[in-house]
């Protein structure tokens, strides 16, 4: 039993129901034995396993997870047994796979704009009772939907507050959020229907300035504030950055500092705290393994790319750690480059410029791991150009986290 499973991008996540039975195999005895010529995503479940249950001891709060930077069944069981045991859900389909997964968990809809059915469903038939919204409209929506169910049960509405254009390497402030005069009118709107009331905002996805939670938060203060009602909840958000080539996160506790010393300024001890970290809990727990199929000067072509699992090495530019991986024929130069990276597709946009740093003579052929994507990898793939499939599996090789020229030679490779 080899423990390698074939998926495409169309199709959804299939339950394991029995464990593999052997022991997980490192990447390079993978890509010796299988020499795939389609990307292949390495698992690393007891990675993701204490990554989650550091975060949990470490944050003065309800910590969920947020599925929909990797729904990957092994990857929600490895952050469950790690403690983590509350869900942030942005649609139905995310619902129902946590449901199956995990009958007790508690499931919180954060998507501030859903589908009538989508509310009725995930209320009436898995138990989900917190709903983020932003607008009035979406208040009402919630209301008339959960009434129309006929099903009792305790309401929790949770506000999205926007916050102005921040540093993150994403930026999240565009789309979702109410102004503060809006939020407060909201949080007076909903508080008569509410048996748990929030107040929630995001600062953008890889935020590596912690003095962002303390300025959200005391924006957050005003709002309440203003609101002049109770308030059960503060959701503080994702964002927690993982570690990337020239993005190298502060540690967990320089943002739990700023987070603790933001919320205690409030004045509000009875606040409860929740956290959507998505990023920072998968990140390391999965690399892809792409082959080289071929070699224009300083350009590889490979065979995954911004259609597949590499979209943020696109056009929002990052960069991930690599490592050529040659099972067999002449060992690898030591003179390292950088070269960029162009996908399978016939689209001259799917391209990743770097530099990913490998050795010269990089060939027709080889394998390269790509570290860092258990966020935002496998999980935004598409079938573009028929390039959709893709193997699964679990190896014991630790986090691939640096570039090959910053490691010394002994730490390249876990045995």
């Amino acid at each position: 039993m080899t423990g390698l499973r074939s998926r495409t991008a169309v199709s959804p996540p299939r339950r394991r129901f029995a464990p593999v039975s052997v022991r997980r195999p490192t990447v390079d005895e993978l890509v010796a034995r299988e020499r795939p010529e389609e990307p292949m995503h390495c698992l690393r479940p007891a990675t993701v396993t204490a990554t989650a249950r550091a975060f949990v001891e470490a944050f003065p709060g309800d910590v969920m997870y947020a599925v929909k930077c990797n729904p990957d069944p092994t990857m929600l069981r490895a952050l469950h047994a790690g403690g983590l045991h509350h869900f942030d859900c942005a649609s139905i389909a995310e619902v129902r796979l946590v449901r199956q997964l995990f009958p007790a968990a508690v499931i919180h809809f954060m998507h501030p704009v859903k589908a009538r059915g989508a509310i009725r469903e995930a209320w009436s038939q898995f138990g989900v009772r917190n709903f983020v919204l932003d607008t009035a409209d979406e208040l009402a929506k919630i209301r008339a939907e959960i009434a129309a169910t006929g099903v009792a049960g305790p309401l929790g509405l949770i506000v999205r507050l926007a916050l102005p254009k921040g540093n993150a390497a994403l930026d999240l402030s565009g789309k979702f959020g109410a102004a503060p005069d809006a939020a407060a009118e909201l949080l007076r709107a909903a508080r008569p229907h509410a048996a748990l009331l929030g107040l929630s905002f995001h600062v953008g996805s890889q935020c590596q300035d912690p003095l962002a939670w303390r300025s959200a938060i005391a924006l957050s203060g005003t709002v309440i504030a203003d609101a002049g009602v109770p308030l059960d909840v503060l959701d503080i958000g994702g964002g927690f950055p993982a570690r990337y080539p020239d993005m190298e996160a502060p540690p967990l506790g320089a943002f739990v500092a700023e987070i603790e010393a933001g919320v205690e300024a409030l004045g509000l001890p009875d606040l409860r705290l929740w956290a959507e970290p998505g990023r920072a809990l998968v990140a390391a727990g999965a690399s892809v393994v792409v082959q080289v199929q071929l070699r224009r000067g300083d350009a590889l072509y490979v065979s995954d790319g911004t259609y597949g699992s590499l979209a943020d090495a696109g056009t929002p530019g990052f960069r991930y750690p690599v490592r050529l991986v040659r099972p067999d024929g002449a060992a690898p130069s030591g003179h390292m480059v950088g070269f960029s990276l162009f996908g399978p597709t016939c689209d001259s946009a799917d391209r990743m410029c770097g530099p990913f740093v490998l050795p010269a003579d990089v060939q027709e052929g080889d394998w390269i791991e790509i570290g860092q994507l258990g966020a935002y990898g496998a999980c935004m793939r598409t079938a573009f150009n028929g390039f959709d499939r893709a193997l699964m599996a679990e190896v014991r090789d630790p986090p691939l986290l640096y570039e090959p020229d910053m490691l010394p030679a002994d730490n390249r490779l876990a045995a």
